[in-house]
């Protein structure tokens, strides 16, 4: 018999990262570049940048359905086939084999690789404000947040340049300016919306998204090709993903392992130190189970996933899931709502088009509730709009089409008339009773308990909805648009993919999960800084708030590591 007595100190590292999207990425670069010996820990396959686009470059004939979804797409996986398309359908999970339950309607979609869900994601990157930040407190809901704009504004600095920003500066309180290249301009229609809103609605603005895609080079990366194939991973690097960006800047330092086809089952504890000591993983290939060490743990593998293993880590110490002394993991889950505006048709504009197809779009900004005279009586918070305008083409025109005639190619061949949707996304206010939880009675295929979602939207949400519709229509009407159509469509949570909140930062570890680093109140060699540590929703995007939280958390934790204070 041979004993490999190495087999502990070849699992152990000076840091562990569970996850490897958007803000594992990120943790997994400031810590290599820190020095830390780091393994980042990845539940789905390897994608290797550039090399696993395997769609990137094909045209719409030579997808087997021309880039539609089939029926049997929209039987296996009636939620991911939602976000989906031929192209891209190999960045999601088939919903077949990865089910969870919904105690009330719950969209919850995932990609479970390597680069996650910055692989898809849509790019929008806007920081928040003490408009934000100090909306708890203010108006006595949730906890407060434990920081303010002051405290992270260095650090959306410190990430905008490196994944490289378009924008526009409008100098907005409530709307910080970002480090921008040039934003994407906006074509005639938009900036036609954007004059006719200053004209007749002073408060509000129209501008440029901003984005994470490149008009210019960026540390090697891009620019972009205005393709618009965005979520079939971009070959040119023009878009800010882990792939492109982060994960190969960690790999760079020689300090970083991946491991992917590792799920993170449980956290290890122990009661002595009151310190994690590392991380229990199931080989998803061998369903072998092997456990890993560090010194510090960062948390990264999204919200819902992180609730689950936090839920999941049990022991004497935590016997409701890790660090788990207040009740707070797993309550007040928020996602943004979505799908209520208005889309017109304008009749100008006929000899003008544009070139290539634009992957920004334009924003509006929160203009509900920003000031005295801005408040609305009947929901708290506010909302932004994004959309876009462009021509109509032969599959939006084909619809109105009748016979064949000599004139039908012409028809179907030349551009149609020009259109416009905005859409609002609101803010959802954090309410104990959304819930994640675990369904211990029942398994998934590698024997951890199934995820129970619970998430509806209140009267605050359906007041701000009616005000996004009435909104959406008059800014389109006094821009002279016609034929205008105001809608609201009633889709659950989850259809933003923004989940946020159930493990949250708070100033008191009685009523929150982390502290103002991301800190474990109850074990403080955990940080998690994936949307699950939000403490309210805001209006504005998440991705860009949490990439400067976790690189704010890997800068403290190192600090925090060399003290001897982890």
């Amino acid at each position: 018999m041979h004993l490999n007595i190495k087999s502990k100190e070849q699992h152990t590292y000076d840091a562990i990262v569970i996850g490897s999207g958007i803000s594992g990425g990120w943790a997994a670069k400031e810590l290599a570049e820190k020095g830390l010996k780091t393994l980042v820990l990845e539940r789905g396959r390897n994608v290797e940048h550039v090399k696993d686009y395997n769609t990137a470059f094909l045209h719409p004939w030579q997808f087997k359905n021309r880039l539609l979804n089939s029926e049997k797409d929209k039987e296996d996986d009636p939620i991911q086939s939602l976000s989906y398309d031929e192209g891209s359908k190999h960045f999601f999970v088939r919903d077949k084999d990865h089910p969870y339950l919904q105690d009330k309607p719950f969209h919850w979609i995932r990609g479970y690789q390597v680069g996650g869900r910055s692989l898809t994601w849509g790019r929008a990157c806007y920081r928040w404000s003490d408009l934000d930040f100090e909306a708890n407190a203010k108006e006595g809901i949730a906890v407060d947040w434990p920081i303010r704009y002051k405290d992270i504004a260095p650090w959306y600095s410190y990430v905008e340049k490196f994944i490289g920003l378009s924008g526009q500066n409008e100098n907005l309180p409530h709307l910080p300016d970002g480090e921008f290249i040039p934003a994407i301009p906006m074509n005639c229609l938009e900036e036609h919306l954007s004059q006719s809103v200053s004209k007749y609605f002073p408060e509000r603005l129209v501008t440029p998204a901003r984005v994470a895609n490149l008009t210019q080079a960026v540390n090697g990366r891009g620019p972009c090709q205005y393709r618009n194939l965005c979520n079939r991973g971009c070959p040119f690097g023009a878009y800010f993903s882990s792939n492109s960006s982060t994960l190969p800047a960690a790999m760079a330092t020689g300090n970083l392992t991946v491991r992917p086809f590792s799920i993170a089952s449980e956290v290890l504890f122990d009661k002595e130190t009151a310190r994690a000591t590392g991380v229990r993983v199931i080989d998803t290939n061998t369903r072998e189970i092997i456990e890993f060490y560090s010194k510090i743990i960062f948390i990264n593998a999204s919200t819902i996933p992180t609730t689950a293993l936090l839920l999941n880590s049990v022991s004497d110490t935590f016997p409701d899931g890790l660090g788990n002394s207040s009740g707070q993991i797993g309550h007040h889950l928020m996602d943004h709502f979505l799908t209520t505006g208005a889309e017109g048709i304008h009749e100008g504009f006929k000899d003008q088009y544009y070139s290539g197809r634009s992957p920004g779009s334009i924003y509006i900004p929160r203009f509900r509730n920003i000031s005295a005279e801005t408040m609305h009586e009947e929901f708290k918070r506010g909302y932004a709009f994004q959309g876009g305008a462009f021509r109509e083409n032969w599959l939006d025109k084909m619809n109105h089409m009748t016979g064949f005639t000599p004139q039908l190619k012409e028809q179907l061949t030349t551009p149609g008339d020009w259109r416009i949707w905005i859409g609002g996304w609101g803010e959802t206010l954090p309410y104990f009773d959304n819930t994640v939880t675990l369904a211990k009675e029942q398994k998934d295929q590698w024997g951890l308990p199934l995820v129970r979602i619970s998430m509806e939207y209140h009267e605050n949400e359906a007041n701000m909805k009616k005000d996004i519709k009435a909104t959406a229509y008059e800014m389109l009407d006094k821009a002279g648009f016609k034929n205008i159509h105001a809608f609201s469509y009633d889709t659950p949570g989850g259809a933003a993919v923004h989940e946020m909140g159930t493990a949250r930062m708070g100033h008191d570890p009685k009523t929150s999960v982390l502290n103002g680093f991301n800190q474990m109140h109850d074990v403080k060699n955990v940080f998690i800084t994936d949307g699950s540590c939000m403490t309210s929703s805001a209006t504005q995007n998440p991705s860009l708030t949490y990439m400067a939280l976790t690189a704010r958390a890997c800068d403290y934790a190192v600090s925090e590591l060399n003290k001897r204070n982890l």
